[in-house]
């Protein structure tokens, strides 16, 4: 595991006097980490997100993002180094076209229109939407929007990306296409956090999860740990994936089975048969 790239320390945040958001939240990410933050709608999750770039500020506490404080920081600095994906890619999407909105990015981090074309079109590759560049975004489906909201980070390259509901709209192959980029993503050092409602996403992407409930962290650890610990889940009202409550069903009856995803067990049961 990398350094430490983003702490955030005892933060509270209220949206008004009568919505308190966040309620003494702390914890660490290091670089290269894949992350899962889960909870319930209403359990803070985007609105803590939203502090680790700086696009909120704590109404008390701090957030320190490789050594800067978003307090004291301009938001485009720390934006830089954490790229977030908005849940509704009509609250990120602006331009006209496929290839501005991928620019837009790297054209205002001051890169020559050589390596803001080579920019451009090594994210849109990446999310299979090369030849899109003249469409309108509104044009696409819904889930190539995702997808393109997601180039226009990439194009960024910042160091941490966070990807709210990254698999909104996705069809089995959109998924497919956003496992196998966090996958890509994490493998050059990069620090990946989701946020999302999706446990069969979280056990085929995360290594470690945060569960979140009414504005407080109640769970971090493994991933294994958090979605496999059914009473924490039952606070939150969320299911363990299918593959897990299978196991557990399992293990009642005697069979004693731990797995994630439906791959894992399909190769802890191959090897069992191939033993027996």
């Amino acid at each position: 595991m990398g350094e430490k790239i983003i702490e955030v320390k005892d933060v509270w945040f209220k949206y008004s006097e009568e919505v308190t958001a966040l309620r003494g939240v702390s914890l660490e990410v290091t670089q290269g980490e894949k992350i899962a933050l889960i909870g319930q709608n209403g359990s803070g999750k985007t609105t803590l997100a939203k502090h680790l770039n700086g696009l909120l500020k704590p109404t008390k506490g701090d957030v320190i993002v490789k050594g800067m404080n978003t307090k004291e920081t301009p938001t485009h600095v720390i934006t830089n180094i954490v790229g977030y994906v908005f849940q509704n890619p009509a609250h990120q999407i602006f331009t006209k076209s496929v290839y501005e909105e991928v620019a837009y990015g790297p054209r205002n981090q001051g890169l020559s229109k050589e390596e803001v074309d080579e920019r451009v079109r090594m994210a849109l590759e990446l999310v299979d939407l090369s030849g899109y560049e003249d469409t309108h975004p509104y044009d696409l489906n819904y889930g190539q929007m995702k997808l393109l909201t997601i180039a226009s980070i990439i194009a960024m390259q910042p160091e941490v990306y966070v990807l709210d509901e990254p698999t909104s709209g996705q069809d089995h192959m959109g998924r497919r296409k956003l496992v196998k980029l966090i996958d890509m993503l994490n493998r050059e050092g990069k620090t990946v956090i989701v946020i999302t409602h999706d446990m069969r996403f979280v056990a085929e992407t995360s290594e470690r999860t945060i569960l979140m409930a009414r504005g407080k962290i109640i769970g971090d650890g493994p991933t294994e740990e958090i979605l496999t610990n059914t009473e924490l889940l039952k606070q939150t009202a969320i299911k363990p994936p299918q593959v897990v409550q299978l196991c557990e069903g399992l293990r009642e009856r005697g069979i004693e089975l731990h797995a994630l995803t439906i791959q894992e067990a399909r190769e802890i049961l191959r090897e069992r048969l191939a033993a027996s």
